[in-house]
């Protein structure tokens, strides 16, 4: 199996705060002239996972000149394991509000599936400089306008396991992408997923879009026409940069053969700001 990890380059890594977040921290070598101006980029991994899913996409960041901190939340990946059946949805939003204060200026916050709904909930309230989402769970709005068909039907148990993953490949993703994430996925909050699944009982978290000032961009794994749908008003509702990238698999956005497409949407746009 690739581990994507060992690959990455020398950076300086660290633990924050009084849970002991473990935060990397990447800067690239003969960086643009003018560098040094652009705000740095924090990267916010989804549930199951942490700081390790984003091992491809560095190097092209830091390649290009921007500085990148990729935190970890409390109890994944090399942070400090803690009591999952305590921690939060709030617990989250303070792990990364205390991040975004080790970086010292106003970050461009680029959140992952879990780390999506989490960073444009924090970004009612904390001033950053741009928020970046990519294939974020949904808000309740969002939700509203363009339900699911089926609901959640799962009983959450005091933690949620890690997902199985038997296929060898997926639509976009290689046997050797598949093994890198069985290796690192783990448990999950059980509090903390509820808070944003849609069931029966629980309608997701609601995100008051007027008070989110920054630009944003949106980027969604589309593989239906409700797919495209709630990437279209998730934009709307945040008055974002629209990207829709068809045939592609949540994960696969990350870790998979064509994660580039993502990679490259994500740079243009950081390009004009």
């Amino acid at each position: 199996m690739r581990d994507f990890t060992k690959e990455l380059p020398d950076h300086t890594e660290k633990y924050i705060g009084e849970n002991d977040l473990f935060l990397e921290i990447f800067e690239g070598e003969n960086l643009p002239k003018g560098s040094n101006d652009r705000p740095p980029l924090l990267f916010v991994h989804g549930a199951f996972t942490g700081s390790w899913m984003w091992s491809k996409y560095i190097p092209h960041f830091i390649g290009e000149g921007w500085k990148c901190y990729v935190m970890n939340m409390r109890s994944h990946y090399k942070s400090r394991l803690m009591d999952m059946t305590k921690i939060t949805f709030e617990d989250y939003l303070e792990d990364i509000e205390e991040v975004i204060a080790e970086c010292g200026v106003q970050p461009i916050v680029i959140g992952f599936s879990m780390g999506g709904i989490l960073s444009q909930k924090l970004a009612e309230t904390v001033e950053i400089a741009g928020l970046v989402l990519i294939d974020s769970v949904i808000s309740r709005e969002v939700f509203e306008e363009v339900p699911y068909e089926q609901l959640d039907q799962t009983t959450p148990g005091i933690i949620m396991p890690a997902p199985v993953r038997e296929e060898l490949s997926s639509l976009d993703e290689t046997a050797d992408d598949i093994a890198f994430q069985v290796k690192y996925l783990t448990m999950e909050s059980s509090k903390a997923f509820s808070a944003f699944v849609f069931s029966i009982e629980a309608k997701g978290i609601s995100i008051e879009s007027r008070s989110i000032t920054c630009p944003c961009l949106v980027i969604k794994a589309v593989n239906s026409d409700d797919d495209d749908r709630r990437g279209k008003v998730t934009a709307e509702h945040l008055r974002a940069e629209y990207k829709e990238l068809w045939n592609m698999t949540h994960t696969g956005l990350l870790v998979g053969q064509r994660y580039k497409e993502s990679v490259d949407t994500i740079m243009e746009w950081l390009n004009r700001f």
